[in-house]
């Protein structure tokens, strides 16, 4: 079950020109409800009459030709008519609409680091081939194969049961040749950048069309009152996918491209012909490299203080032979087996 909090409304007290906010309110529901009422406000009676409405009669958002979606201020959609795209951002299903939001500066597009990602080892193929090497290669392995098999058999086998044959149970072998290994890719730590997109609050509402290959995409947008969340309205007969992609947050690998140079009297070049090294990438990779310092051992060992008792430390008892307890368990022993 997901909830959904409404944006708080402080509560400002002000004496002798000086305020204060002691608390603030605000309303928390169920996703489920918020949607139900949604539903409920957005739906047009049937019986409703459009004979004093210039132009079309209202259209109801459970209409086939429209699409009615709650995003919040950063994009996600949290009502929509498939429960299925519920938490997606709305550039992943509208391509067009959001981009062309962005052009018009409903939504800005930020980037964010992720300083604590794995990424893909580009060296590492997760397949059983080998290129062509020496032929050394191959007696080695199958050197290594013999050992592996003849340390099993010896592993595997039992002596005891040559002479106790019959007080001893079959086992199989955890060890099998036929056992297949996933397989598993190697990771990385990296460095990752990704989008994200953040709405204007200057811009209450908004509303265009988009130029697709043989129809216009008409949408209106506008912000639901005292709240951090948008209502979207899209006409969905209109097929803009071959146009304009989908606008994911996936992330991407930063790669840190330091310039390079073939002597010492030799000009730089860059393997990166999009952006410039020197500018961006290296003065990224110095910051990443001052922030992240490793970390040094003290100049000198504090294994002993002055005011510490060694006495004090470690209260365990060694292990020894205790002579009563011994002549005791012999002595028991000896009545036992009489």
């Amino acid at each position: 079950m997901g909830w959904e909090s409404l944006p708080p409304q402080p509560v400002t007290v002000t004496i002798d020109d000086k305020m204060a906010i002691p608390a603030a309110i605000g309303v928390q529901m169920t996703l489920e409800l918020l949607d139900s009422r949604f539903w409920a406000i957005a739906k047009q009676p049937n019986d409703t009459d459009c004979s004093r409405v210039d132009g079309a009669c209202p259209l109801d958002c459970e209409s086939m030709v429209i699409n009615c979606y709650i995003v919040d201020s950063n994009g996600f959609i949290l009502i929509t008519k498939e429960k299925k795209d519920v938490g997606k951002f709305l550039g992943e299903l509208e391509g067009a609409v959001m981009t062309q939001l962005l052009r018009m500066g409903m939504f800005k597009r930020i980037s964010l680091y992720d300083y604590q990602a794995m990424c893909k080892n580009p060296n590492h193929h997760a397949n059983s081939a080998r290129p062509l090497l020496s032929p050394f290669y191959g007696l080695a392995s199958a050197l290594k194969w013999f050992l592996s098999k003849f340390l099993l058999f010896l592993l595997e086998f039992n002596v005891c049961g040559l002479w106790h044959s019959d007080h001893l149970a079959e086992a199989k072998s955890v060890f099998h040749s036929s056992h297949k290994h996933k397989k598993v890719e190697l990771m990385q730590p990296c460095d990752t950048e990704y989008p994200s997109f953040i709405h204007d609050p200057s811009i209450k509402e908004t509303n265009s069309y988009i130029q697709c290959a043989r129809c216009q995409k008409m949408f209106v947008l506008q912000q639901i009152t005292n709240s951090n969340l948008l209502m979207v309205v899209i006409q969905s007969d209109c097929d803009c996918s071959r146009k304009y992609s989908p606008i994911t947050l996936e992330p991407k690998e930063v790669k840190y491209i330091l310039p390079q140079a073939d002597g010492p009297g030799a000009q730089r070049h860059y393997t990166n012909q999009f952006l410039n090294p020197w500018t961006h990438n290296a003065s990224v990779k110095c910051d990443r490299m001052r922030s992240q310092k490793i970390r040094r051992r003290p100049d000198s060992c504090h294994a002993f203080h002055p005011e510490e008792n060694a006495k004090d430390c470690g209260g365990a008892s060694e292990l020894s032979l205790s002579v009563a307890l011994f002549l005791a368990s012999l002595a028991t022993s000896t009545l036992v087996l009489r």
